[in-house]
């Protein structure tokens, strides 16, 4: 806690907990406190938590607490609570702690003390290449559909229940299954959570790892060995750094998941959890009642150095979900529709909070989907406060029972858990956002078009109004008199009839579906209960089932419905694109011949993405994507010319006529099955799979030194020298003279243009460094996997063959060293100039630094000599990233530009700053031609001042271990 808080006296001790502290600041604000959205609750728990009186000021608070009046006018500093990195990104804060280390001990101070402020999880996800691939399209074992011959024994929905499917010499089932081994048989099925298969999919026994995966993770260490090799080291000798090893998963939503505290509690002190991620999907947390959003690495690293991000302080669209969605609804409906209507009702650069009696309805893998998909609909993020379905869901993860009743003890008394029975108002919000989720209802596209929705409660009128329009882009042109035909067909010695509109094709596919298991469980639970009631799918039905991975059976599996859905014959067929691309086995000669001789319109139903007249057989010519339990419940019912309301799917036992309403999963049974089944084993597999790591990462030799040995010849892995001018006091900001201009650029230059990014390019100045280091074109890597190099990313830095320098007249990374009169690659030149001890600046025009947030944007000018930079306006993110690293961002004066100066950037100049600076002062700058003119350096706090005359922040929190 920030020593002389002016908040300590609200600090208290938790009701039924005393031990456990935490600030009540509930009682602060008096009804202000409640009427603050719950996202905004957060904010002003940590500006209480955080004060003190520099970083985060008692006013900063104030303003959080008045947010009704004060939203989007002020910003506000904000201390998360963790970081969340990918490898990419944390490579290059690592290493800077790493060179910290180095500096304080050269300065005289302890290294031991240099750590990150605060708790920081680093995923090692994005260095994996897929340097070997195959695709393997099988054909179904059971290509004839339900058997019903086939023994089925009773299983629980709840359980997974060993199960052995007889092999029938299928050349679908390729490797050592293990089927026929009974002692492998007898036990209770585990699965590997993977990305790709290690599953028999036709038995469900393990396999050996695929050939594919080992050889690309093998060639991932082998690569990035040296990067490898420093995280595990940083995870050693770094206090709060926790690095997740390559081959564990991406740091995505059960990652993420399993990275977060909801409350933290620090030697019995609680604190909400929160948190800023340089991985797309940060955002997803906000779905467990995480504040937390996507920032670039210079904010990360920031927060690392126990800095404050800064935002302006947000509009808060409290987004209201009332009714009950039908019951054909499925979650990605849900998902969508919300997803739509937020996109309408322009929330784009707000936050996003839900709240209403319909938020319960709301499965937490539904929550994190919406989440998620806050670029869709321009939000910061979409926050849905932790309320009874969180605490379900965590506790299913593994939480610990004892830590969530304090977690929600702790929740309910700052009045951060949101609950439905209760009788206190909702918050007040900037604008309301009213979604009905019984507007909500379940669409098919078809028959030719993707675009072309269908409700599903109008699938048979639409159907019959696309046999009498013109051919087209949905008609059929049957003339009336022919709509009615049936042709009978023999198959597998039994007689069926064929008709417009009846079903040939159904297709399970789940690649669009991974993120949200509910889908392809309800296509379980609906097939579970379809075999019970005795319904059954027509032999001549192509069915089949085609998880987009291994994690797509394991969850089928672990719920215990992969036998109905085989039963019915949507059989696993393999992992790969399948029936969408045209992958399909041929129909049956019989019921082929009858479609053609009969013209009929046959159909084919499937969960995938694509649906185009013709593509998944010559002969059906109408195809509709369906979510998956309604891919199962038309294969059952035979026909799309079927009302689900008044007409049954089928006759079950007894001669009862079944209906889709009799064995439509419920949500409450989706989400019973999703969390105790599917939720549980899931977490249980990852948590182990965390604790174990992998013999590869296990394996690996780091040093044991408190500092890090750089290797001199390396070619990743190198000290920078942002602390070469450490100095434990404060200097006066240094006078720039007669500076030469190194680039001169125009408007609108991103930091796309700026920071190094992709491919090396051949001819680059980077690329002519690792050649002089002995290594060839294919050994170049790229600039994200060298972010942890000085040398190559300064080198890298303006290398974009897009730059357009004024002083060269067309694109391309090059600029005019002046003393000499040569044309050189920008860095040349500004090693020139360094080595003569020439200061260079920056002219450029409007909008400064555009685009997404880049560490190296600010980095790499610095280690080019760039003293300041002179534009006509700023990306407000950027600027900030200037004074962070130390460089002075100075902007013209209104109307004023380098052409209304008469300046060519052929001059020298000389930037005269006073011995004191202050927010938003004037200065004064002199050319080498005699023209002086005035403009405004952009520090717009004490902290910017601070900072810069430090030389940045890396240097300012350096000081303090000195």
């Amino acid at each position: 806690l920030p020593p002389g808080s002016p908040y300590q006296p609200v600090i208290e001790a938790l009701g039924n907990y005393p031990q456990k502290k935490f600030y009540n600041v509930s009682k602060l604000g008096g009804t202000k406190y409640d009427t603050l959205p719950y996202s905004i609750r957060v904010l002003f728990e940590s500006s209480i938590r955080n004060c003190d009186g520099f970083l985060v000021k008692e006013t900063d608070a104030m303003n959080i607490l008045d947010w009704k009046t004060k939203q989007n006018n002020v910003e506000v500093p904000f201390c998360p609570a963790r970081v969340v990195l990918q490898d990419f990104t944390g490579i290059p804060a690592m290493v800077d702690f790493a060179a910290m280390r180095e500096a304080v001990r050269n300065a005289g101070g302890d290294p031991v003390k240099v750590n990150p402020a605060c708790p920081t999880d680093l995923t090692v996800d994005h260095s994996l290449q897929i340097d070997f691939s195959k695709c393997a399209i099988q054909n179904a074992p059971n290509p004839g559909g339900g058997d019903s011959q086939k023994p089925m024994a009773k299983l629980s929905p709840l359980k997974a229940q060993p199960w052995k499917l007889p092999c029938r010499g299928q050349t679908g089932c390729k490797g050592p299954c293990s089927a026929g081994d009974s002692s492998r048989n007898s036990g209770q099925f585990s699965a590997q959570i993977e990305n790709t298969p290690l599953l028999c999919p036709f038995h469900l026994q393990p396999v050996p790892e695929p050939e594919t995966v080992l050889k690309n993770q093998e060639l991932e260490f082998g690569r990035n060995r040296e990067r490898l090799q420093f995280f595990k080291w940083s995870s050693k000798v770094f206090k709060n750094i926790s690095v997740i090893p390559p081959e564990t998963g991406m740091a995505h939503q059960v990652n993420l998941e399993y990275l977060s505290r909801v409350v933290f509690d620090v030697k019995d002190f609680l604190y909400p959890d929160s948190v800023v991620g340089t991985d797309s999907h940060t955002t997803m947390v906000n779905g467990l009642g995480i504040l937390g959003w996507g920032v670039g690495g210079i904010e990360t690293e920031a927060v690392m150095l126990g800095m404050p991000v800064t935002l302006t302080l947000p509009e808060v669209a409290g987004c209201e979900l009332t009714g009950t969605a039908s019951p054909l609804a499925t979650s990605i409906d849900i998902v969508l529709s919300i997803t739509k209507q937020l996109r309408q009702a322009d929330v784009a650069g707000k936050f996003v909070e839900f709240f209403g009696s319909g938020v319960s309805q709301l499965s937490v893998a539904d929550r994190t989907t919406i989440a998620n998909m806050c670029p869709e609909y321009g939000a910061i993020l979409s926050f849905f406060p932790v309320d009874n379905v969180t605490l379900k869901h965590l506790k299913h993860t593994g939480f610990d029972e004892a830590k969530l009743e304090v977690m929600e003890a702790y929740l309910k008394a700052v009045k951060l858990f949101r609950n439905d029975e209760s009788s206190s108002r909702e918050p007040e919000y900037s604008q309301v956002v009213q979604i009905s989720l019984s507007s909500i209802i379940p669409y098919v596209s078809g028959p030719k078009r993707s675009q072309d929705r269908v409700a599903v409660n109008n699938m048979k009128s639409d159907f019959q109004a696309c046999l009498n329009e013109k051919s087209g882009v949905k008609g059929f042109q049957i003339a009336v008199e022919k709509q009615n035909d049936i042709v009978p067909v023999q198959y597998e010695g039994n007689e069926y009839k064929l008709s417009h509109g009846c079903i040939v094709i159904a297709a399970v596919i789940s690649c669009t579906n991974n993120c949200n298991p509910s889908v392809m469980l309800a296509a379980g639970l609906l097939a579970k209960k379809a075999v019970e009631a005795g319904l059954v799918v027509k032999p001549y039905i192509r069915t089949s089932l085609s998880p987009g991975s291994g994690m797509v059976t394991h969850y089928l599996s672990s719920s215990g419905v992969l036998p109905y859905l085989s039963k019915l014959g949507f059989e696993v067929v393999g992992y790969g694109c399948s029936t969408c691309v045209g992958n399909t086995a041929p129909l049956p000669e019989a019921i082929r011949n009858a479609i053609k001789q009969g013209e009929i319109i046959a159909c084919g139903v499937l969960s995938g993405t694509k649906n185009f007249e013709g593509r998944l057989c010559d002969c059906v010519r109408a195809n509709y994507l369906a979510s998956p339990p309604l891919v199962v419940a038309y294969a059952i019912a035979g026909t799309v010319r079927i009302d689900f309301e008044t007409e049954p799917l089928g006759t079950g036992f007894n001669g009862k006529s079944i209906y889709l309403r009799d064995i439509w999963p419920t949500r409450r049974e989706l989400h019973t099955v999703e969390e105790e089944c599917v939720i549980s084993s899931m977490f249980k597999e990852l948590k182990e799979k965390m604790e174990k790591g992998n013999k590869r990462w296990n394996s690996l030799e780091t040093p044991e030194s408190t500092l890090f040995p750089w290797d001199l010849k390396s070619t990743y892995i190198r000290c920078p020298s942002f602390f070469d001018k450490l100095a434990k006091e404060p200097v006066s900001p240094q006078q720039i003279e007669n500076a030469h201009v190194l680039l001169y650029l125009g408007d609108s230059v991103t930091t796309d243009h700026i920071s190094p990014a992709g491919s090396i390019a051949r001819s680059s100045a980077a690329a002519k460094y690792l050649t002089n280091k002995g290594l060839t074109p294919r050994e170049f890597n790229s600039y994200g996997a060298r972010r942890g190099n000085d040398a190559v990313m300064t080198r890298g830095t303006f290398a974009n063959i897009k730059l357009l320098n004024k002083f060269i007249g067309k694109p391309a990374p090059k600029t005019i060293h002046f003393p000499s009169g040569q044309t050189l690659d920008v860095f040349e030149a500004a090693e020139l100039y360094q080595k003569e001890g020439i200061p260079v600046i920056i002219l450029a025009g409007k909008k400064y630094g555009l685009g997404s947030s880049r560490d190296w944007a600010a980095k790499g000018p610095f280690l080019l000599g760039v003293k300041a930079v002179l534009a006509e306006s700023y990306e407000k993110v950027h600027k900030s990233q200037l004074i962070g690293i130390g460089i002075a961002p100075l902007q013209f004066l209104p109307g004023e530009n380098p052409s209304t100066l008469g300046l060519t950037g052929r001059e020298q100049f000389s930037i005269l700053f006073p011995p004191e600076l202050s927010p938003g002062m004037t200065l004064d700058i002199k050319t080498s031609t005699g023209k002086v003119f005035s403009v405004i350096a952009l520090f717009e706090n004490d902290m910017e001042i601070t900072l810069y005359k430090y030389g940045g922040s890396l240097n300012f929190v350096a000081r303090r271990f000195l």
